[in-house]
């Protein structure tokens, strides 16, 4: 029988392709999980009812001897701002409560294609908008690791269920590191791909210049088997890129010798908890015994990433969100008039950090203020998309913690947004960017809290952050480590 609890993707589709176990046997063991330990953690907002049915006909053609996909009767979760034809999309907002979506994103059709069966939807912070996934209008979702803490926003849903082993694999979104914040602080591993290998088309959209799909899993293999199939050109989607396709599992040879890595001044200058440093110094000894060089780079601008994503980021979210009035689909409020439809739809539907960052980006997109905050930001974005360019000409990759600190305690950061802003100072600046990038874990801190590690490549070279990914998890076993909670059945 499969150890299920500690297989990957491959060794699943291997045990149901020798018919060791059955595709409704396997659901029905992430069922009895999710059944028995989401209350304690909340990442599900809704669970696939007609799944054990999908996986019946699966067998059954199986069984027949059928033509099937390659990893037929596989479950996936995925976050809840991925539109799904047959289960709801809220966002995690009360404006979008029972939401069907009338199509498919593209990375789900894709998944579908290769035989994926959707598990569920998962929690998150409202309109991917927040750092703790404490945002959610619907419940406030936990980390695993300690019940008392975050699991990291927006996608903390998607990292709290992977983390306790309640889906294998499931899907996330990166805006400024909702997925590898997350990935960080629930000791799995998050990867954001370069802005546009991944169709955006039908994700809901926060800030469009930034979005990007991507998968959260145990260890480095699943996360280059997902990236695989949904990292193809979509024409659906005009900011999908024509890069040629990709097996990413080519990559994955171990061997990192002569590689050079780059660690960016910036990262390492101070306010780091000295665990995490510590982890992060270990990471840098294992890669140097395998033969990779290490070279010291310099990112100036580094300091602005934090404020300059706040005026983008915001900016785009009040031009994507203005959709929402209470006339196409989604929450409407009972009202006289067409402007108090307006006003009282989005007043009781929109939560408290969606309104602010919708009148954030109001205010810097507004007559007299455009220039001053907009158009400044948009150039210093590209100073800072230099400063990595400049890197790249000198490393292969660079490295850095996934985030300054370990997860921190649920509602500490709640009243003060600029304290809840800087939880993303190591990430956000690869998303103004638009590389890939990868969390991974790399140790715990003394009170048994996930550490993660920041692997970031340039446009396309997910194969190379992959790469050192995989290595670092042949001579490690964090990624291994469950919850203690969460370990039995």
């Amino acid at each position: 029988m499969i150890d299920i609890l500690n297989a990957n993707i491959l060794d699943l589709k291997n045990a149901l392709e020798k018919k060791n176990i059955s595709s409704k046997e396997l659901i029905e063991y992430y069922l009895n999980r999710v059944e028995k330990h989401d209350p304690q953690i909340n990442a599900f907002l809704t669970i696939n009812e007609n799944i054990l049915n999908e996986a019946r006909l699966i067998d059954e053609k199986r069984a027949k001897k059928e033509e099937l996909p390659a990893f037929a009767g596989i479950p996936i979760a995925i976050k809840d701002n991925i539109t799904t034809k047959k289960l709801p999309t809220t966002c995690a907002s009360k404006i979008l409560e029972g939401y069907n979506s009338p199509y498919d994103a593209t990375v789900i059709r894709k998944l579908k294609d290769a035989g994926f069966l959707l598990l569920g939807k998962l929690n998150m912070d409202e309109f991917a908008m927040g750092s703790s996934c404490e945002n959610s209008y619907y419940k406030t979702t936990k980390n695993p690791w300690n019940l008392t803490h975050v699991p990291g926003g927006s996608s903390g849903g998607s990292a709290s269920a992977v983390a306790a082993r309640l889906t294998p694999v499931a899907l996330g979104s990166d805006t400024g590191g909702s997925i590898r914040q997350p990935a960080s602080f629930c000791g799995v591993m998050g990867l954001k791909p370069t802005y546009g290998r991944v169709s955006r088309y039908g994700l809901v959209a926060f800030a469009s210049s930034l979005d990007q799909i991507g998968p959260i899993t145990t260890n480095a293999l699943d996360g280059a088997i997902i990236l695989s199939i949904i990292g193809k050109h979509d024409p659906l989607d005009s900011t999908s890129a024509t890069a040629m396709d990709s097996d990413y599992t080519m990559a994955l040879d171990g061997n990192i010798k002569g590689l050079k890595i780059g660690l960016p001044d910036e990262y390492f200058s101070g306010g780091l908890e000295k665990s995490v440093e510590e982890a992060i110094n270990n990471s840098i000894e294992v890669f140097s015994d395998l033969g990779a060089k290490f070279i010291r780079v310099s990112m100036p601008h580094t300091e602005y990433a934090i404020p300059v994503y706040y005026i983008i980021a915001t900016a785009e979210a009040s031009s994507n969100l203005a959709r929402y009035d209470g006339a196409k689909y989604g929450f409407r409020a009972n009202s006289q008039t067409l402007e108090e439809m307006y006003k009282l739809t989005r007043s009781q539907g929109f939560g408290p950090e969606v309104k602010r960052r919708i009148m954030l980006g109001t205010y810097v997109l507004s007559a007299g203020y455009y220039e001053a905050y907009y158009l400044k930001a948009q150039k210093v974005r590209t100073l800072i998309k230099n400063d990595f360019e400049k890197a790249f000409k000198e490393v292969d990759v660079l490295l850095t913690p996934t985030s300054p600190f370990t997860a921190f305690k649920l509602g500490e950061k709640m009243d003060d947004p600029l304290q809840m802003y800087l939880c993303d100072v190591f990430t956000i600046p690869l998303n103004l960017f638009g590389g890939c990038g990868l969390s991974l874990p790399c140790g715990f801190d003394n009170k048994n809290l996930p550490i993660g590690l920041q692997i970031m490549g340039s446009y396309f070279n997910e194969d190379k952050v992959l790469k050192l990914a995989h290595v670092f998890q042949t001579l490690t076993d964090y990624h291994k480590k469950i919850p203690q909670n969460f370990i039995g059945g």
